[in-house]
């Protein structure tokens, strides 16, 4: 979602390990081009070098474009011997109508609805990874405070979650390139087991900060566990499906968001918070067993086009690279560099009015420090012969348009995530779970818009108007909030925010299919974990830039509100410290001094409204100019290269 996210030289190594090797004779060249006159034709570019491939047409393709690709196939040398002897094209042609006539229904790629079951196992078992690492956010946004306090150390306490997005970001990008040199699968199965060590690290750890180093372990995996589950269903899917599927797994992940609070809270009242991590465990070995079986090792296409078929045929390369080779094509210059500038720019968004003051000299010198990190690492990058974040792809200026659009909404959205329990905790004085609920119609309009937008997109391969409307209805939002939350909210208002969270279903939904639109195949998996990682980026900074302005504008509002009730200067620093530190304070405050102190909440939250309306505003004119590439041109899937990249 937490997103994500969700961002990609070199040979396309998004499919699987396929290699065409060119033909042996010119004789067979011969055949080739005669077959290509009931055939059609496809053609992949590897390191520069176009290579056709011919394949048996199902009579399915367009009439024009088999015409087309006779033209651009046939040799005239063979032709002339054709006009005059036509019986060898006969024959070609009744094999072929005699190989389609005997095809057996349930044979491999004659049946769409098995490719399909074979794309729904392969998503139900990273189903799994995918609820239980969102059910694991929110959990610990619940126990974290019970596990600090144990240790004795409660201002650590936001280091549980800070560990873990910090880790998550830096490795997010990493996981793209890996998987295309090592392979989905292996990928997989090295996020499960990093975030299975995590949680047990997290479970039997018997200091804070060994907790919190269960958390960046986790945070290391869980990075992967959301992006490759991205990835995959690219590799197996035609574009236009993708939208759809995306949006069945944001359903998962948002359920697990939603359960993880209540559950990790019920399970630290009746067995201890060590079991909400440890409980995790038998589930991730569950999701290895399954990966290990039924992920394939070589994940093609199944689906072709709206048709189905058997997938990309099988490698005939007969040369597998060395461990040494494909060590070689991992840029761990490039990696270090982008995970150090990442952690030294977010590092002070957490920490920064929290831990330390905004003007403390740490602050401004690790930002200094991540501006020069980031130069060294587009320095490292233009050298690189695989760069683990391609160079290129900030050249597409719809793709950086896309990435600029998911920012902001998801900056937006956070914002609004944060605001909305302190609003109703203040005004209201309810309880923290009638607090929390009243998020709850945000998640639903996240999930109805993810699950339309992919439907939409499926049904008409268009997807830019979705994202302006996405924009639009989160600025309306906003804007609602803006104009009617003055302190006094029933519950039919409480309902605003349901635009804000059905803009940003379908953001994550259409930005992706953008992204995929304008994107080479061959850096595809690149470019989605630099989507993910913007998505978390953008959520720091969008939390840091609310929770900043509330804090700010609450100090203010305090202060000018406590003057004018002729309490003396020691009345007015007690309740102005215990107001900004604790939102259980006013509880206890009575009168016109809580009046007072809730004024300056809502007050200063209505400026936290307006920063998540700068943020959905400009995601909507940035899609103005965003362009919309149709989706029957998209440039389709060529064989991923991780054995063969070598040979």
């Amino acid at each position: 979602m937490a997103g994500d996210a969700i961002a990609a030289g070199g040979p396309d190594e998004r499919s699987p390990l396929l290699a065409f090797p060119p033909p042996a004779a010119h004789s067979s060249v011969q055949t080739l081009s005669a077959v290509s006159v009931v055939s059609s034709s496809s053609t992949s570019k590897k390191n520069g070098t176009e290579v056709h491939i011919t394949t048996a047409s199902s009579g399915d393709d367009d009439d024009d474009d088999d015409d087309d690709d006779q033209a651009s196939h046939r040799r005239p040398s063979f032709t002339e011997s054709l006009s005059t002897d036509t019986s060898l094209l006969r024959d070609i042609e009744a094999e072929a109508a005699a190989a389609a006539a005997t095809q057996k229904p349930n044979e491999p790629g004659s049946n769409k609805n098995d490719n399909y079951a074979t794309v729904a196992r392969v998503v139900l078992v990273l189903m799994i990874g995918v609820f239980v690492s969102n059910a694991d956010g929110s959990l610990v946004l619940a126990t974290h405070p019970v596990i600090a306090s144990e240790f004795h150390d409660l201002e650590s306490s936001s280091w549980l979650f800070s560990g873990f997005i910090l880790a998550s970001a830096a490795t997010q990008t990493m996981y793209g390139k890996l998987s295309d040199i090592y392979g989905r699968k292996n990928l997989v199965l090295v996020s499960y087991v990093f975030f299975t060590g995590g949680c047990t690290l997290v479970g039997a750890g018997k200091s804070m900060f060994q907790v919190i180093l269960g958390r960046v372990i986790s945070g290391a995996g869980g990075a992967g566990m959301t992006a490759l589950v991205s990835i995959l269903i690219s590799d197996l899917l035609p574009i236009r499906d993708v939208a759809s599927w995306r949006a069945y797994v944001n359903v998962v992940a948002t359920t697990g968001r939603s359960l993880g609070g209540p559950l990790g809270g019920w399970l630290a009242d009746v067995i201890g918070w060590r079991w909400s991590f440890i409980g995790q465990v038998p589930f991730m070995l569950v999701a290895i067993l399954l990966c290990m079986v039924y992920l394939p090792d070589k994940a093609s296409r199944v689906i072709k086009n709206g048709h189905a078929g058997a997938g990309s045929p099988s490698s005939s390369s007969t040369t597998t690279p060395t461990a040494w080779s494909r060590l070689r094509r991992i840029d761990f210059l490039g990696s270090g560099l982008l995970a150090l500038g990442l952690l030294a720019f977010l590092v002070p968004m957490e920490i920064g009015g929290v831990k330390v003051p905004w003007s403390a000299p740490l602050v401004p010198g690790l930002f200094a420090a991540s501006a020069v990190l980031l130069v060294l690492f587009v320095r490292a990058e233009r050298r690189a012969t695989d760069p683990v974040v391609p160079l290129t792809l900030f050249r597409l200026r719809d793709a950086n348009l896309s990435i600029a659009i998911q920012m902001c909404q998801m900056a937006a959205q956070l914002g609004l995530m944060f605001s909305v329990p302190l609003y109703f905790k203040a005004s209201a004085d309810v309880s923290n779970t009638v607090a929390g609920a009243h998020l709850f119609p945000a998640v639903v309009g996240n999930a109805v818009g993810g699950i339309l937008s992919g439907l939409y997109i499926k049904a008409t391969g268009r997807y830019r108007n979705l994202i302006r409307l996405a924009a639009l209805s989160s600025s309306l939002s906003y804007l609602l909030l803006l104009l009617r939350w003055k302190g006094h909210t029933n519950w039919p208002e409480s309902l605003y925010i349901v635009p804000g969270g059905f803009g940003t279903g379908i953001v994550q939904s259409a930005v992706f299919i953008s992204l995929q639109a304008v994107v080479p195949a061959g850096h595809l998996a690149p470019a989605i974990s630099i989507l993910y990682l913007s998505g978390t980026c953008a959520s720091i900074v969008g939390l840091t830039c609310v929770s900043t302005t509330t804090q700010e504008t609450l100090k203010w509002g305090l202060q000018s509100r406590l003057l004018g009730l002729g309490l003396d200067a020691a009345q007015r620093a007690e309740i102005y410290r215990n107001a900004l530190s604790n939102i259980e304070y006013l509880a206890t405050l009575t009168g016109a001094v809580k009046a007072a102190v809730v004024d300056a909440y809502v007050d200063s939250l209505w400026w936290s409204h307006t920063v998540s309306l700068f943020f959905s505003s400009t995601a909507f004119f940035l899609a103005l100019i965003l362009g919309e590439k149709p989706l029957n041109k998209v440039e389709p899937p060529q064989p991923q290269q991780n054995d063969e990249a070598e040979a």
